[in-house]
């Protein structure tokens, strides 16, 4: 029977100053090849595991966790690498532990590594990999002064018993058959078995040239510089079964103890269930009657204070969000993002009205975390959180850019540094970035470089593909000039992967325990912050809440501003302004709005002085069609003349009520949720679905959605004809459609 086989030593391009492999495409060739199982061990960090388990998992491959872990000599002033892979999942939360430890005791002169104390408290359902030529026992076999060794070797014997391996390397790199002889006799003497391995690096064996780019990008050097190095070769590529089976025909044990490692390695990560912190109740009650009881008296106090408002339908949406959020196990997030913006407000610190989809949340404007009344705007709670598509809430909330960190330190205060954290983020190589940088490593002139990179439009997200593409006169030269085309070529290969380490702005996790439980922790070296390992995207994926703390200036600019009118004996209440005072409106007609948040930009004078707004409507409309997808067409012309008088034409009398406010036009996402509810009997929660399908261009879902909304329209006797073309209307639409609940928030700072 054939011993299946994977390497154990693997860097993705996590592995920022060497790695270089990009994890989709580790994973397609995995499939391609029929291997049926990967590993991952970046470089004291595990930072891509999760995107690389659930990539695995979805091509029916198995994953493997592990880490390359600088560990601490106990003979000599250096560091020397392990290799850590978890049998289970008490065996990631051990290396969780680890890595978090590592950087979290990392002086501020040292560089990160781990101890063999710290090894003997985490080792458990760990197995330990020598680390090859440069590993523990390779810098210590290597060297003339290893009479201590075997005694490190006896000890970790003992700790990890028949979980440590002896590993093997033959890249051809320098020294390595004579650490190779050494480690098999070590391994005989304590009798270790081997294990071999290849330290990869990059995926195919033609990519070691842009493996060595990758590497002076990051050392901030070029290429010759490293023209007699002997840290990496073109040997170490992701060699197939075959290729390492004849590298290794004389040492049959150490493929077949690979082979032993994969079945012992059986790791699941949870990623359906939802981790909230615990909110503390003021009282004995529980969380659902304290939550209960906060909204109706919130509600109880706007109605009172708003005698005019309908109570019924006040009363009824409160009772629908509130079963939504209980059944949907959210009412602890509610209740801790109420607690620190009651905070901030009591603590004199300026908060925004709430921008996003929470402002369509009647709950959260009855709790106090928005200023907004979703009714009074025809907002919709399905925006914010969909029951038929479970996912995590997500408030943003803007606070004075001076006291910001007032309000962290405040969380960090009631929940626990240990609990608490902020967020990684990976900047990436963007496509002229990767051009500029890979032709300052290859020595290339800065004005020919420079050419070639502005040949990439500003378009965020473009890739180098996608502008060769849209220009055939860049495409056509890089094919008859030579250095442009192995510049483009290599940027190409180098394009996307991650760049350097930062800290998210405004994003923060809560978790219920500590945060070394659930993710890593990371040092990073430039701020000597700590941070998550996992990005924002992969903490929502483990089930954690992320909170978004943002600082705003502009909130700053008004409290000062209100502060200065307060010392002229003047008094403002800012709640109590009025959305529709004509002074204002002549103001904004004139285009005087010059520091007025997101009205103030030369762009935006000019369609106001045509368009005229007379009404706060038309203010959210505004905000709205100031992006680029609207400005691309002619959407914003035909907005400004259907106010100014043109003959709006509605293909259904229904769609009068829900597009009045945007003369004729699809302007908001809510707008293709009301249209799906309205006149193809959709639930809010289908027409959230079908709002997002159209967003991303889902072509089969869209079908089947088109199906669906003209067999719901026959219901309302609407012909199979005008549903399709309101169908098609409102799919061209969607993708400049805007979230109406933002634009409202804010056109309402």
């Amino acid at each position: 029977m054939k011993k299946e086989f994977t390497h154990l030593h693997l860097h993705t391009a996590y592995s920022i100053s060497t790695g270089s492999i990009n994890i989709p495409e580790l994973v397609e060739h995995a499939k391609e090849n029929r291997i049926e199982s990967l590993a991952i061990t970046d470089h004291l960090n595990l930072f891509g595991v999760v995107k690389f388990y659930e990539k695995c998992i979805s091509n029916h491959i198995k994953p493997i966790i592990g880490c390359e872990m600088p560990i601490k000599n106990p003979h000599k002033n250096e560091r020397t690498n392990i290799i850590l892979l978890c049998q289970d999942f008490s065996g990631y939360r051990n290396l969780l532990k680890l890595v978090s430890d590592a950087h979290i005791n990392r002086q501020d002169i040292e560089k990160a590594e781990i101890t063999l104390d710290q090894i003997t408290k985490y080792n458990q359902n760990l197995i330990l990999l020598t680390g090859g030529r440069n590993g523990l026992l390779g810098k210590n076999l290597l060297s003339e002064k290893s009479n201590n060794l075997e005694t490190t070797i006896q000890k970790l014997c003992d700790i990890f018993q028949s979980r440590m391996y002896v590993q093997i390397e033959r890249t051809g790199r320098a020294h390595e058959k004579e650490y190779n002889n050494r480690a098999i006799l070590l391994a005989e003497k304590f009798k270790l078995p081997i294990v071999a391995s290849n330290d990869v690096q990059f995926l195919l064996k033609d990519k070691f040239e842009s493996h060595e780019i990758r590497v002076c990008i990051n050392k901030k050097i070029k290429l010759e510089d490293r023209l007699n190095q002997n840290d990496f070769n073109e040997n170490q590529y992701f060699q197939s079964q075959a290729e390492m089976e004849k590298l290794y025909s004389d040492l049959p044990d150490a493929l077949e103890n690979v082979s032993e490692i994969i079945k012992r390695c059986n790791f699941h990560l949870d990623t359906k269930t939802n981790q909230l912190p615990k909110f503390s109740t003021p009282s004995d009650i529980s969380t659902e009657e304290h939550f209960n009881n906060v909204t109706q008296k919130g509600l109880e106090n706007i109605l009172y204070n708003n005698p005019e408002l309908n109570s019924e339908t006040y009363h009824k949406r409160l009772k629908n969000e509130v079963n939504i959020i209980s059944e949907m196990g959210f009412i602890s997030y509610f209740l801790i993002v109420q607690e620190f913006i009651l905070w901030a407000r009591e603590n004199s610190i300026p908060v925004g009205p709430g921008r996003g989809s929470g402002a369509g949340s009647l709950v959260a404007y009855v709790l106090g975390i928005t200023s907004i009344d979703p009714i009074k705007y025809n907002l919709l709670f399905e925006r914010f959180l969909n029951p038929e598509r479970i996912s995590l809430p997500d408030f943003d909330i803007d606070f004075c850019v001076n006291n910001r960190q007032r309000v962290i330190e405040h969380i960090t205060d009631i929940y626990g540094e240990e609990k608490v954290s902020q967020i990684i983020t990976y900047n990436s190589m963007t496509a002229r970035a990767v051009i500029r940088d890979v032709g300052r490593v290859l020595g290339m002139p800065y004005g020919f470089v420079d050419k070639i990179a502005k040949q990439i439009p500003f378009t965020p997200g473009i890739t180098i593909d996608e502008a060769l593409s849209q220009n055939k006169e860049f495409e056509k030269e890089c094919k008859k000039n030579g250095d442009i085309k192995n510049l483009i070529n290599l940027s190409k290969q180098l394009e996307g992967l991650p760049r350097n380490i930062g800290k998210h702005a405004a994003g923060i996790v809560i978790a219920p325990s500590d945060i070394t439980n659930h993710m890593p922790i990371y040092r990073v070296e430039e701020s000597n912050e700590l941070v998550t390992q996992f990005d924002k995207d992969d903490i929502e994926k483990l089930g954690l809440i992320k909170f978004d703390i943002l600082g705003l200036r502009t909130l700053t600019i008004i409290d000062r501003s209100l502060k200065t009118i307060k010392k002229r004996n003047k008094t403002i209440e800012f709640e109590k302004i009025d959305r529709n005072d004509e002074n204002v409106f002549t103001l904004l007609q004139k285009k005087l709005t010059t520091g007025v948040f997101q009205l103030e930009s030369f762009g935006m004078k000019r369609y106001m002085g045509r368009l005229k707004p007379d009404s706060f409507n038309d203010i959210v409309a505004l905000v709205a069609l100031y992006r680029p997808g609207p400005l691309g067409t002619n959407m914003v012309d035909d907005f400004i003349s259907n106010k100014h008088g043109s003959e709006i034409h509605y293909e259904h009398p229904l769609l009068k009520d829900i597009l009045s406010d945007t003369y004729g036009l699809i302007l908001y996402q809510e707008q293709v949720m009301e249209i799906s509810r309205t006149l193809a009997n959709y639930s809010l929660g289908e027409a959230d679905l079908l709002r997002r399908a159209m967003g991303k261009k889902k072509k089969k879902e869209m079908e089947l959605h088109r199906k669906k909304f003209i067999d719901g329209a026959a219901e309302k006797k609407i012909s199979g004809h005008v549903a399709n073309s309101i169908f098609s209307k409102m799919e061209k639409f969607a993708g400049y459609g805007f979230n109406k609940s933002h634009s409202v928030a804010y056109a309402d700072i």
